[in-house]
């Protein structure tokens, strides 16, 4: 419980902070739309560097210690934005930003999949589910807390939060590997370790896996950074009505997110994958062809059921290909592979729109998510000799 509490606290603040605030922001400091995702996208490329390390770390010293360190950045970023008056400056505090939750999201699903092996989709999809009641109360309170160019009031709130999500993973009760001082332990546990991330990158099942949750946030950081640009300045929308449009999309992937999971320990993983990417993909192409306000809640709100369907299945069956002892250390490689798609996703729609249009780049975008889905599910069954 105080894992779910930390993480969804942890997760509002830095949702907060970058929807729909950080492309508002951004665009506010003069900054010209093709270079919006590269600047948006700087705090998910820590993420590439820093997960798997992260997710090695926590397997050798213990998941509180490494969860700690994630949750201190997270109670100190906020109030650094509170500074920022020139692009270059809000680059290095989206860096040290993404340290926190390059670190937190694949050290906390570990501890998740550590303790259940019968039901973990299910499992992993509630604790999922309870970071994104963060994800999706965030979009609609940055909202309302933007006013006019002045985003200090957002920020003031992401930093509070932070410090309670703090205060939470000060009080967790997972127990640490050993007393010893990390670098013992690091000395001691480097071959083993070695030997251990060296099986998981031979499986190409893992890897391929780890490559389809990239394509899929692939277009979620083409959504969230451009999809508030677009219906600002070209759709006429308030910033509250964006907020919660948002706020669908997450409503509608925390409330079907565990049913997911318990659907993929019990009908198969790679099918649920495959269908929800489809489904990602089919909305995203259609996402722009309509400014009707109902008929874009309905296409985000299908948006976050694909989103939904693919990550509650894509940490369990990751944690399904690895051994117990490695969970930390495959959750890490397949949060850092995500990452380069989030990170991929604003900085190629951006050039994208800038070459074409807006309409022609999220028609793209949704055209791969479909073609991948069928890649991976024919791929798999070559893998793994099986549908599951």
């Amino acid at each position: 419980m105080l894992l779910c509490i930390m993480g969804g606290l942890a997760i509002f603040s830095s949702t907060m902070a970058k929807n729909p605030a950080l492309p508002l922001f951004i665009r506010s400091l003069g900054v010209p739309v093709a270079t919006v995702g590269f600047i948006a996208a700087a705090s998910t490329v820590v993420g590439i560097i820093v997960s798997f390390p992260a997710g090695i770390l926590s397997d050798i010293i213990g998941r509180r210690r490494v969860i700690l360190m994630a949750a201190i950045v997270f109670a100190t970023a906020p109030f650094l934005y509170l500074l920022v008056s020139l692009p270059w400056q809000l680059v290095l505090v989206r860096i040290y930003h993404g340290l926190a939750t390059a670190i937190l999201g694949p050290v906390a699903m570990a501890a998740v999949a550590d303790t259940f092996e019968k039901g973990r989709g299910e499992r992993m999809g509630w604790y999922s589910s309870a970071t994104m009641v963060g994800r999706f109360v965030a979009p609609f309170v940055g909202g309302i807390l933007i006013f006019g160019n002045d985003f200090h009031w957002v920020y003031l709130a992401d930093g509070l939060a932070g410090v309670f999500a703090l205060l939470a993973a000060l009080r967790l009760p997972l127990a640490t590997q050993t007393s010893a001082p990390a670098r013992e332990i690091l000395r001691r546990e480097r071959g083993k370790f070695g030997r251990e991330i060296a099986v998981i990158l031979r499986s190409h099942a893992i890897l391929a896996t780890s490559g389809i949750e990239a394509v899929q946030y692939f277009a979620f950081g083409c959504l969230e950074t451009f999809l508030p640009i677009y219906l600002k300045e070209q759709g006429g929308f308030s910033t509250l009505e964006i907020g919660l449009l948002f706020t669908v999309q997450i409503l509608a992937a925390t409330l079907t997110k565990p049913l997911m999971g318990r659907f993929s320990d019990r009908y198969g993983r790679v099918q649920m994958i495959a269908a929800g990417l489809a489904l990602g993909g089919a909305t995203t192409a259609v996402m722009l062809y309509s400014n009707n306000y109902l008929v874009l809640v309905a296409l985000i709100g299908l948006f976050g059921l694909g989103l939904a369907t693919v990550t509650a299945s894509t940490a369990a069956l990751v944690a399904d290909l690895s051994r117990t002892q490695s969970h930390g250390s495959a959750l890490g490689i397949l949060s850092s592979i995500m990452d380069i798609g989030h990170s991929a996703g604003p900085m190629v729609s951006g050039l994208l729109i800038s070459a074409y249009s807006y309409k022609t780049a999220f028609g793209i975008v949704g055209a791969g998510l479909v073609l991948v889905s069928l890649v991976y599910s024919l791929g798999m069954r070559r893998l793994t000799g099986q549908g599951k």
